[in-house]
């Protein structure tokens, strides 16, 4: 059996929550890893011991204990955005590994709870502790989990071409020529106006939650 084909095994035995919690940049990473023999078996939490002994099964080797460093197994838990509070920063779309998350910059954003994989990697970034992971109320299924990695695949390939995109931008050829260096200026002063835009939101969140402070 190639590595390659013993990957795609473990893959589909993982939950494609894409979490990282198992110290790698998804489940596909890890179960790269698995394959290589660069990784234990035991570092999944949303699989949880049922899936330290499915991969167990597969690979021929002894069960270990689930790595409770990584976290604690438990029930499917979505992501909740606190829309009133919510300044539109777009952090938590940039965060969110499967596109789970709508909105616009400015705009208050929501997720799309069928879509959530219970990642958290939304709560960390939100500037303004909006975010909740509360119960789903139903369990991870096997349908979730494959269209999960179809999600995450697509936030990949799309967060490629926009480096790529950007890589084309900054190059010297590019820069050079000041036909080519007006994109890259705009977008320099798109960030800085969303920055201060965020820095804006921020007072006024706090004036809200705070309001018999100056």
């Amino acid at each position: 059996m190639s590595c390659r084909s013993l990957a795609d095994r473990i893959d589909a035995l993982l939950p494609q929550t894409q979490c990282t919690k198992c110290g790698y940049d998804g489940c596909r990473p890890y179960a790269d890893a698995i394959a290589e023999g660069a990784a234990p078996i035991n570092r999944c939490p949303p699989g949880g011991d049922e899936g330290v002994a499915a991969l167990s099964a597969l690979l021929g080797t002894p069960a270990l204990p689930l790595d409770l460093s990584r976290g604690e197994p438990g029930p499917l838990l979505v992501a909740r955005i606190d829309e009133s509070h919510c300044i539109g920063c777009t952090l938590c779309i940039q965060a969110c590994p499967v596109d789970a998350i709508v909105g616009a910059n400015k705009h208050m954003h929501t997720v799309l709870e069928d879509w959530c994989t219970g990642c958290d990697l939304c709560v960390a970034p939100c500037p303004v502790d909006c975010i909740q992971m509360v119960p789903a109320g139903r369990a991870w299924s096997a349908q979730d989990a494959a269209v999960s990695r179809q999600r995450h695949q697509g936030h990949l390939a799309r967060a490629e071409r926009l480096a790529a995109d950007n890589a084309r931008l900054m190059a010297p050829e590019a820069s050079a020529s000041p036909a080519a260096a007006a994109p890259a200026a705009d977008d320099a002063q798109k960030e800085d106006r969303k920055r201060s835009t965020i820095e804006s939101a921020l007072a006024r969140a706090r004036a809200r939650r705070n309001p018999t402070q100056s």
